[in-house]
């Protein structure tokens, strides 16, 4: 019998390592639980780091998504009351149940596009009642070329691709929004989709809520976004999607989910 050296023998060992070893586990698949459906639009259940379950649980979605229409240009709305009723989805679609929002605590369409509603019921109550678990709210900015989930409770369906970069100023008609995010091509997001969250497949946060896309090559327009660089130049990307960051809610909610724009830890827009 032939004695195998030592290094072919480690080989050999390690060959078979590699070949027998457990797959390294994979991010589980993002579902649409914890998405909502609008009447008009899409949302979520977004739960902030930090923020006990007794707390009244929020629902992110945009700000032109709101029942009374569009807000202006350099509009901020706070603290209003709201009855809008919101679906609440299993991660395969069925449907867990209807909720009230008992207060529109944040919306604007200046600066980013988003809408923030507080509900009646904690988030422990919804998990109890409902079975729902809130989609957490990353407190950090997604990064280029990370894999995304655009997930629809209004169409009951997901959008994948990645962050394909950022964009200093989205212009789309009047309106202007900051530092927005551009998706890869294959989210092919349509209407409907608007206030559907953003997540990381990586760590299941929520980065951001999907709001635009250009749909038929026009420079700036309503439904047709341009992009405006720090030096002025325009670019037009037909058939591109857009969304708006949200880990900057971190800096103006409190722990018990009131709106606080006055912290100085706040950056988002105010009203005049």
């Amino acid at each position: 019998m032939f004695r195998r050296p030592l290094g072919a023998l480690l080989a050999a060992l390690l060959t078979f390592a590699l070949v027998n070893a457990a797959p390294a586990s994979a991010a589980p698949a993002v579902d649409l639980a914890g998405t909502v459906a609008l009447s008009n639009c899409s949302g979520s259940i977004v739960h902030l780091a930090g923020t006990p379950a007794t707390a009244p649980a929020l629902v992110l979605s945009n700000g032109h998504c709101l029942e009374e229409g569009f807000p202006a240009p350099g509009e901020v709305i706070v603290d209003q009351p709201s009855q809008r009723s919101f679906t609440l989805l299993a991660g395969d679609g069925a449907e867990l149940g209807t909720v009230p929002a008992t207060k529109l605590l944040y919306a604007t369409m200046t600066g980013t596009d988003a809408s923030v509603y507080q509900l009646g019921l904690s988030y422990a109550e919804l998990e109890r009642t409902h079975g729902v678990t809130a989609l957490e709210l990353a407190e950090q900015r997604p990064s280029a070329g990370s894999d995304i989930t655009v997930a629809s409770g209004y169409w009951k369906q997901t959008y994948s691709c990645s962050v394909d970069g950022f964009v200093h100023e989205l212009h789309e008609g009047d309106y202007v929004w900051d530092d927005s995010i551009r998706y890869t091509p294959e989210c092919e997001t349509i209407g409907g989709t608007s206030g559907s969250p953003i997540v990381d497949v990586a760590t299941g946060e929520v980065v951001g809520v999907n709001n635009t896309g250009n749909e038929n090559g026009e420079r700036c327009t309503m439904n047709n976004p341009c992009e405006v660089a720090g030096d002025g130049a325009v670019t037009v990307r037909e058939g591109i999607n857009y969304g708006q960051q949200t880990y900057d809610l971190y800096g103006c909610l409190t722990a018990g989910n009131e709106i606080e724009l006055g912290r100085p830890a706040c950056e988002l827009p105010q009203p005049a």
